[in-house]
């Protein structure tokens, strides 16, 4: 925070902190002090820099206020009473829906920036919320400062491309980025965005901080965590496929020609739950008989838990080892054994001591990574779509006025906002064609206003020689999770890379190359503009994060576990 107040120039300072693992852990912070619920972190970098924003006219919007917004904008108010700093504090509102929801430790509904907006407009320097998109942290600022309403969607649209470019810091200024060794991106700065009245803006970084800002940072953010070429979010639909991306200058890049569509009728929810407990044990297998190590032990503690199994045993052999290895540590694997039970004594000390008794009684060099405990509590995330009207979106002002903010979707056949209730789940999206491939030449399909005409398609790359070797050699990747799904976005930097790779990389082949996938739905989206391919895989995270399914729980790595796999690539494009 202190950093981007004193870089350089800025109106709004916004900060993200809730992601949907924050929510679950703030649920059970909440069931220990009902007056907690909200991100202590905002408030100690608050104290360090409160003062700096006010004398630099600086406005700052934060969801810090997690699952008790009201809670914080008071506990700032106090804040900025001790320091002797005159702020005025506003809040929003409206979001929780645990009510609707009874079992739940926490169920939000995203909303979207007018709430901001309304605060803004109305004085506030510190706006705090509960569950908006990460979006809404920079449409708000927008609408408020050009005066946009919610029917301007091109100019939204824009913002929440902007949003989404900055909602991750220095994951747009070269941190987390494919061709990293590209820059000097060991202290990356954060990122900011030039917005423009029309919807444009130019992602940039304060002068002399780290990292760097380019097509590439750019384009792996606008990849991340998304879909197909409808963003939707309770503003606006962005038309990710309408992107323009150009170099502006060193590090700064223009976004512009961004489209906008109604936002959907419903207002998605994220739910978390408590999923019952797990607890898990690293063997560690070294030198010879890998293998036979790990059939031995798994055996062995499968007869010990036969009694009272758990509900889901998941066994992984994870091969680190190497032959003739020069330290031990080269020479091991690990067998990772993770259990889960909606009772803690299944998976407690039940599982904890079956392994420790088998210390003295199972395979040659028998140690763990770390001695098992108690088995531990974890969440599960769902997803779940309410009509506009089922929340009652509020603006608090800094002077205890309630404004409510009316929704933004508006029903196509009446030109008022739709308030009655509407079944769940979300109605479908329509129906949006995927762009032809660049070579060879396809009809140019019909895309639904508002859509730009996709570009002349280039040339197909002549035929030639090929070389076994990393996809990564040509194409960056950057991927994410979505409650229990991921998407792996794919791009290249060149038109023939582009040519090459559109009909390469198909859902089929994503499958062959990661093979957990191969029994899921794997979908692919084009996004030409961008030269970009986008997956998503569903159901690969169970769960979701909380339940830590699978190895890399926020699927984080994935792109990069594509990226290091061989094909037959044309030697022209390495």
């Amino acid at each position: 925070m202190r950093e981007m107040l004193t870089g350089g120039e800025l109106d709004v300072l916004t900060g993200d902190y809730l992601a949907e693992l924050t929510m679950l852990i703030l649920g059970r912070d909440r069931l220990k002090d009902p007056g907690a619920g909200y991100a202590r972190t905002f408030l100690r970098q608050l104290e360090e820099c409160l003062g700096l924003a006010h004398e630099r006219g600086v406005r700052i919007v934060a969801n810090a206020g997690g699952l008790n917004p009201a809670g914080l904008a008071d506990a700032v108010r106090k804040l900025a009473e001790r320091l002797g700093v005159p702020v005025r504090v506003a809040h929003v509102e409206g979001d929780d829906l645990k009510g609707r929801y009874p079992d739940s430790l926490a169920a939000h509904a995203y909303l979207g920036g007018f709430g901001i907006a309304a605060c803004l407009r109305e004085g506030a320097d510190i706006v705090v919320t509960g569950r908006v998109t990460d979006a809404a942290l920079v449409t708000g600022p927008a609408a408020a400062h050009f005066g946009w309403g919610p029917r301007e969607y091109d100019r939204l649209a824009g913002a929440v491309v902007a949003g989404h470019v900055l909602e991750c810091g220095a994951q747009a200024t070269g941190g987390n980025y494919a061709f990293f060794t590209q820059g000097d991106v060991r202290r990356p700065g954060f990122p900011l965005a030039e917005l423009h009245e029309d919807g444009s803006c130019v992602i940039t970084k304060h002068p002399g901080t780290g990292g760097f800002v380019d097509v590439g940072t750019v384009t792996a953010q606008l990849l991340y965590e998304t879909a197909g070429a409808r963003y939707a979010g309770p503003d606006v639909t962005a038309r990710l496929d309408t992107v323009r991306l150009t170099q502006d200058g060193p590090d700064r890049v223009r976004i512009e020609g961004v489209r906008g569509e109604a936002p959907p009728p419903t207002l998605k929810v994220g739910v978390n739950r408590l999923g019952g407990f797990r607890n898990e044990v690293a063997f560690v297998l070294t030198g010879l008989d890998i293998e036979a190590k790990a059939a031995l032990v798994r055996e062995q503690m499968t007869d010990a838990l036969a009694k009272s199994p758990p509900a889901d045993v998941r066994w992984d052999l994870v091969r680190t080892d190497r032959p003739d290895a020069p330290t031990e540590e080269t020479a091991s694997a690990l067998l990772r054994l993770v259990v889960r039970d909606r009772d803690q004594e299944v998976v407690g000390r039940a599982l904890s001591g079956a392994a420790v008794e088998l210390a003295l009684a199972s395979y040659p060099g028998f140690h763990v990574l770390a001695p098992p405990g108690k088995g531990s509590p974890y969440g599960v995330f769902e997803d779940v779509y309410v009509p506009h009207g089922a929340v009652d979106h509020v603006a608090v002002l800094h002077d205890g006025r309630r404004v409510p903010v009316p929704p933004a979707y508006v029903s196509p056949a009446h030109d008022t906002a739709v308030l009655d209730d509407m079944p769940e789940p979300a109605l479908p999206e329509p129906a949006l064609p995927e762009p032809a491939l660049p070579e060879p030449a396809l009809p140019e399909p019909a895309l639904p206003e508002p859509a730009l005409r996709e570009p002349a398609l280039p040339e197909p790359l002549p035929s030639g020689p090929t070389k076994r070797a990393p996809l990564g050699l040509i194409a960056g990747a950057r991927s994410g999770d979505k409650g229990g799904n991921a998407n792996v976005g794919v791009w290249v930097r060149t038109d023939d890379a582009w040519r090459w790779l559109a009909h390469e990389l198909t859902a089929d082949r994503f499958q062959e190359l990661i093979p957990e996938s191969r029994r899921l739905k794997v979908t692919r989206h084009l996004l030409p503009n961008l030269r970009a391919l986008n997956f998503v895989v569903d159901g690969i995270l169970g769960e979701g994060v909380a339940a830590q399914h699978r190895f890399d729980p926020q699927a984080k790595a994935l792109g990069e576990w594509l990226r290091s796999r061989h094909l037959d690539i044309p030697e022209v494009l390495l």
